[in-house]
């Protein structure tokens, strides 16, 4: 057996398990709340005017919940985002709705910088933490905040699915989350791992959080969210991966945006977890089953690559609805995964909101300031 054999095997597994993985969805769970549950303070940290930003936090004001405070943050005045904010402040005036503009910094990552202004201003015993770019439906807050009931509970956070706007780089950005994040992470669970926490997506109660340091413990990490539920086991508490409807919006106006981003998660999970990264490669279908078809003329190699890349796209077809463009950026689609981890093998730079800045490494994705 040839090595790129070996690596085709290893990746029709993957691509097989990956497939599985996410037909093995657990039932969504029924929303269990009632009128004298613990209120909720919603935390939305927001940067800049992005496309669909008031459909997005407009999902936000229509919760089936009882009692619930939203607060909208910005870190200037001169924000654009302040208007969508306060557009939704007048069409909900029965809503506890708060606009917070602080401009005050505690570390390099910018959006803790915002959370921890935010977590001045939140009054009730839940918190919920959300991304500006993700949507959801009427019963999230009472689904996601559910399993936080239990006292083993730590966080709570969710999967999520990418609708893309229009272009090229938009429908790669939205290949990479459904086709490669998501079953990755469904994967990863269906294994028995319990490292995922994202920021699309956290309910924790605010006497956890204060317990852990508060956002004050994670104001340098480049992963917040990992670290926020990494504290949570470490204090004994569990992380629940609730099944719920979040869907995230992909905006990606350039090649070079979207590099930048996916060279930047690639980097994170270098620093966080290297013997995963180490194998990643396996994950990236396309370009390892073509060079077996191309490079070996073996029969058997033949059906095995043949194989994986029918999988591929099976797995595709299960995340994603049928579009003939999409099915045909599939191998480019894999090629840049590729050529992204690659890169991130190297170097220890990444691009976030327009600035550089460093990880440091070593098991850690803190935040440093390029040395000029």
């Amino acid at each position: 057996m040839t090595l790129v054999g070996a690596l085709a095997i290893a990746t029709f597994v993957y691509v097989l398990a990956a497939t599985l993985s996410t037909a093995l969805r657990r039932p969504r769970p029924a929303a269990h709340f009632d009128e004298t549950g613990p209120a909720i303070s919603l935390l939305k940290p927001l940067h800049g005017a992005e496309p669909n930003l008031y459909r997005n936090l407009r999902s936000f004001c229509t919760q089936r919940y009882p009692d619930y405070q939203i607060l909208f943050g910005v870190q200037h005045p001169d924000d654009p985002a302040v208007q969508v904010a306060e557009r939704l402040r007048d069409e909900f005036p029965l809503l506890d709705i708060q606009i917070v503009v602080d401009v005050r910094h505690y570390g390099i990552n910018p959006k803790v910088n915002n959370l921890i202004n935010l977590r001045q201003r939140a009054r009730h015993p839940y918190l919920v933490i959300s991304d500006s770019d993700i949507e959801v439906s009427p019963d999230y807050l009472a689904n996601v905040t559910a399993p936080l009931q239990h006292a083993e509970t730590g966080v709570v956070t969710c999967l999520y699915h990418a609708k893309a706007n229009n272009g090229l780089w938009s429908r790669l950005g939205r290949l990479f989350v459904n086709d490669w994040f998501a079953p990755s992470v469904r994967l990863s669970l269906a294994l028995g791992l319990q490292e995922y926490c994202a920021g699309a997506s956290i309910a924790i109660r605010a006497e956890v959080l204060d317990r852990l340091g508060g956002f004050a413990a994670v104001k340098d990490q480049l992963a917040d969210d990992f670290w926020i539920g990494k504290l949570c086991r470490s204090a004994g508490l569990t992380t629940v991966v609730c099944e719920q409807s979040v869907t995230t919006d992909v905006h990606l106006g350039s090649f070079v945006e979207m590099w930048h981003q996916e060279v930047r998660w690639m980097r994170t999970t270098r620093s966080l977890t290297p013997i995963c990264f180490s194998f990643m490669f396996v994950t990236m279908t396309t370009p390892l089953a073509l060079l077996l078809l191309f490079m070996t003329p073996s029969l058997m190699c033949h059906v095995i690559a043949a194989t994986a890349l029918f999988m591929r796209l099976v797995l595709h077809l299960r995340q994603n609805s049928f579009r003939p463009l999409d099915v045909a950026l599939i191998p480019l689609r894999d090629s840049l995964l590729l050529a992204e981890w690659c890169v991130a093998l190297l170097g220890g730079s990444v691009i976030w909101r327009g600035q550089k800045l460093r990880i440091e490494g070593g098991g850690s994705d803190k935040l440093s300031l390029p040395t000029p």
